[in-house]
């Protein structure tokens, strides 16, 4: 897949693409639905599968004290994009250039710079200044800026609308199991692995320890059963999210127990999956009582993955 950080006239490089609009924050099923959908369309008509969307929200810049949490980071999403078939990746940023941009002069910039033969969107996607425009004016105005249009119906489970917004207030809860099943895949955060306080190796758990950043969605404190994906490959693993009370540290993190592996990580990103919750955050009386629970933790995630 590659990636273009700029609008740049593409039209001649890639023949015919199929575009795929939306910020697609998580790429949740309700967003894979409106992308497999234009690979479709690109593999019928012999075209480009592309995305166009942004490398940052934009209430990032529109209204930054009410800018969402995202869900998964930008390395996440691409590689899902490719994943699902995308070719061609268009993740520009949003700028206040950009938000100033009249609904007839965004479709004009599909038109000039990329020349799609379609655009795919959800019914929720606007664009344009205040958001002006809308599904319905895609449909209308499509044709007059030369390719067409289709504006998929939302995606629903058990007779709910899946949403990145329901997704973040699923996953701040704890609802794990949930949030899953909206987003298709399991929830995952990944970044780079950090030196931590090396606690963990005198109780015989080494720990890769990940920041967690304000601006990303994560789960309430507790232990968790996750999959470990480095350089590609996945490695079963117990996490947890916490300030670690019993050492009484402040600074909230991700700190994840890699089962059966050894190897020097630090720097690396690492992806981690959250597959199911184990137990609440506890502070333990002594070091002998953690390393306890956390022999038991490693033995429930073992039992779980068995059954």
């Amino acid at each position: 897949m590659e990636i273009i950080n700029r609008l740049t006239n593409i039209e001649k490089k890639y023949y015919r693409p199929v575009v795929a609009l939306g910020m697609f924050d998580g790429v949740h099923s309700g967003h894979a639905a409106i992308i497999n959908r234009a690979v479709e369309i690109a593999k019928k008509i012999d075209g480009t599968p592309a995305v166009f969307t942004f490398s940052n929200h934009p209430l990032t810049v529109l209204n930054p004290e009410n800018a969402p949490p995202m869900i998964g980071s930008r390395g996440l999403r691409r590689e899902i994009f490719a994943g699902l078939g995308v070719r061609l990746l268009i993740e520009i940023p949003f700028t206040k250039d950009f938000a100033a941009k009249s609904p007839e002069e965004f479709l004009r910039l599909l038109q000039e710079k990329i020349s799609p033969a379609c655009v795919v969107t959800g019914p929720n996607y606007t664009f344009g200044r205040f958001g002006k425009g809308n599904g319905r004016m895609l449909l209308r105005e499509c044709e007059n800026f030369g390719f067409k249009a289709e504006v998929l119906q939302a995606v629903t489970i058990d007779k709910k609308i899946v949403s990145s917004t329901r997704i973040r207030e699923l996953i701040a809860c704890g609802e794990l199991d949930e949030a899953n099943i909206l987003l298709g895949r399991e929830f995952t955060y990944n970044s780079q692995v950090v030196h931590g306080d090396r606690r963990g190796r005198i109780l015989g758990f080494p720990t890769a320890n990940l920041e967690i950043e304000n601006n990303r969605a994560m789960l309430p404190n507790g232990a968790y059963i996750v999959d470990v994906k480095i350089d590609g490959k996945i490695f079963p693993g117990i996490a947890n999210i916490g300030n670690n009370p019993t050492f009484k540290v402040e600074r909230r993190r991700l700190e994840v127990f890699i089962d059966n592996f050894s190897g020097n990580i630090y720097g690396e990103e690492i992806s981690v999956s959250f597959i199911k919750k184990i137990r609440d955050e506890k502070k333990f009386s002594s070091v002998k009582e953690l390393k306890e629970q956390l022999t038991k933790d490693l033995n429930d995630a073992r039992d779980f993955r068995n059954r």
